[in-house]
């Protein structure tokens, strides 16, 4: 496994993002462990945060000017620490995100930030994708947004999990809307860090027994 993936994973265990458990992601599935950005908590950690995620969006999309999008509420700081951690790489990208309601007074409106315009391409970054529920609800807003395309998502971690069918959530949604999504590890990568320490056997077996009735085939 690639080094800057096992500190990504260390940095999403050592800030407490990546948990081990039982949970009920947005899917409505139990699931023996659980990402959440909302466990970023300092200025440090989202720095990182970001800077991982800049170097996903400069492997796949280059140099290419995009307007970056978070969905309310994790994606928010997302968006944001990425956007820095590019301006510092040369590469000066607009931000934005959308309210949970619609607000009908001062400047009005669902969107927070720079408005995508006609022909601009918008690159959503949020935390994990379990069966694309997030995603198809973030399509569904941007869709009020003419002429503007989204040409990828940024997450940090595929699950590996099928989504309506038995494909994989990330697959189902390329076919759906046509864009890519990239992740910064896989939960497969997460199993070989964990496979490391003997204490984490537990975690390991819970995970893999998850994935053989949850994983896409």
């Amino acid at each position: 496994m690639e080094a800057y993936k096992i500190e990504f994973i260390k940095f999403l265990e050592d800030a407490g993002v990546l948990k081990f458990g039982d949970f009920t992601a947005k899917s409505g599935r139990k699931i023996p462990y659980f990402i959440n950005a909302g466990d970023i908590k300092t200025g440090d950690q989202i720095a990182r945060l970001g800077e991982f995620y800049a170097r996903a969006y400069m492997e796949k999309v280059g140099s290419k000017r995009t307007v970056l999008y978070g969905p309310a509420y994790k994606g928010i700081s997302i968006a944001v620490s990425t956007a820095v951690a590019l301006s510092k790489q040369g590469l000066d990208v607009p931000f934005f995100f959308n309210r949970k309601e619609a607000k009908d007074h001062g400047e009005g409106g669902v969107f927070v930030g720079y408005v995508p315009k006609a022909g601009e391409e918008v690159v959503i970054v949020e935390d994990v994708i379990t069966a694309g529920t997030a995603i198809r609800e973030s399509m569904a807003i941007l869709s009020n947004l003419e002429g503007v395309k989204v040409a990828a998502t940024f997450i940090m971690v595929d699950r590996k999990e099928k989504g309506k069918t038995d494909k994989g959530a990330m697959e189902e949604v390329r076919d759906e809307f046509g864009f890519p999504v990239y992740s910064v590890v896989d939960v497969y990568d997460i199993i070989e860090y964990l496979e490391q320490d003997p204490k984490n056997a537990e975690n390991v077996q819970r995970i893999r027994d998850y994935l053989a009735v949850n994983g896409a085939k």
